[in-house]
């Protein structure tokens, strides 16, 4: 299992991706649990009001969350690249610059993270 986490603007969003062989998460609208690969992250948004307040760059940011939609992959580098893609869209949608985010990738059973 890794964990594929992006920061910018003073916060996180951290994803979980399932190796082959793992069992990920079974729940209405998970994949074909024959995917060797599955991501599952939070998906939000900015909202005018309501929502879950976040601080983002030193500013208040109403931020509404959608169910986590997991997504099956063949391969471990379409795993990757689909979850990196997924973090900075989902700062996109809260105003952040999605070349401002810093993504790291980590075993979940290991302290050590590599910069990505």
């Amino acid at each position: 299992m890794l964990l594929i986490r992006g920061e910018a603007g003073g916060t996180t969003l951290t994803g979980t991706l399932y190796e082959r062989g793992e069992r990920a998460p079974r729940f209405k609208g998970a994949p074909d649990e024959d995917a060797p690969y599955v991501w599952v992250c939070d998906e939000f948004y900015q909202v005018e009001s309501g929502g879950t307040i976040q601080k983002v760059n030193g500013e208040e940011v109403n931020v509404a969350f959608e169910t986590p939609m997991p997504r099956g992959f063949d391969t471990k580098d379409q795993a990757t690249e689909a979850a990196r893609e997924h973090v900075r869209t989902q700062f996109a949608r809260i105003g952040v610059d999605p070349v401002d985010v810093e993504l790291t990738v980590e075993k979940s059973e290991t302290e050590t993270a590599e910069p990505q």
